[in-house]
């Protein structure tokens, strides 16, 4: 595999953004603009296949609205170059540098990672991860989103979200929404994976015809319990925004799919 970017190029960027990256509230998490600035991204956007090609797993109920697919060698190459690049020793390093979260490992399975595609209306209600690999048995650590969106208007939506919240008797409970940020081209998004690690991209995506919203997405793990200890294994647990509390219907799909997911990849 080509090593894309030169580890000089790396090394700085990590020094230029680990501080902001390690203080950020309300959970450690960084935007990086013009990441790979390398002709492989627009490779990917060509060569992005259509859910036809590859019967891309989907998602169709009222908390996610989506299509992904992770089966590394089906991907065409391009994509799957980079998925693997990312899953190097120079990108770990440089993941290591900005987070300061030593001993990462990449997932091999890409389980839930590879590519992502938001159609017109496209979701994904706010949520935390699932927190154990279910084949390695590692600790989710971190999450690397790299957008291939290219002149991608505001108006056109598609905003990840992170917000702020709490638990309350076991329940998650969100409080405050702190950063919305557009899924442009080439924009690089890591953030900490946890129990207060609360993201997504809740309002249905608004784009032209023929447009969709497109990523490729990485998670990193370690083999150490996380410092501030880790609850029993769990699905992606979704969870509603202040307006959303009180559907009651919209609270027995939730609990439905917090439990689902566990024995699933779809």
């Amino acid at each position: 595999m080509e090593n894309l970017l030169k580890e000089t190029y790396l090394a700085d960027l990590a020094n230029t953004h680990k501080h902001t990256y390690q203080n950020q509230k309300p959970f450690p998490f960084i935007a990086i603009d013009n990441f790979l600035q390398h002709p492989i991204l627009d490779e990917a956007v060509n060569s992005f296949p259509s859910k036809e090609e590859l019967k891309m797993y989907k998602y169709d109920n009222p908390l996610e609205k989506k299509l992904a697919f992770d089966q590394l060698f089906k991907l065409p190459e391009p994509i799957r170059n980079i998925l693997q690049y990312m899953n190097s020793a120079p990108i770990l390093s440089f993941l290591e540098e900005l987070t300061g979260i030593d001993g990462l490992i990449p997932d091999p399975y890409y389980r839930g990672g590879g590519i992502h595609e938001l159609e017109i209306g496209g979701k994904l209600d706010m949520h935390i991860d699932f927190n154990i690999h279910p084949k390695l048995h590692l600790y989710r650590r971190l999450n690397a989103i790299i957008y291939l969106n290219k002149d991608w208007e505001e108006s056109y939506g598609g905003f990840l979200e992170i917000w702020s919240g709490h638990q309350k008797d076991g329940k998650h409970i969100l409080d405050e929404c702190h950063a919305k940020i557009s899924p442009i081209f080439d924009r690089l998004i890591v953030f900490s994976t946890s129990e207060q690690s609360y993201h997504g991209n809740p309002d249905p995506v608004t784009c032209p015809e023929g447009r969709s919203r497109r990523s490729i997405a990485l998670y990193y793990y370690t083999k150490e319990v996380p410092a501030d200890g880790t609850p029993d294994k769990h699905s992606t647990t979704f969870i509603a925004r202040p307006h959303e509390v009180g559907d009651a219907e919209l609270e027995a799909l939730r609990e439905k799919r917090n439990q689902g997911r566990l024995s699933s990849n779809v």
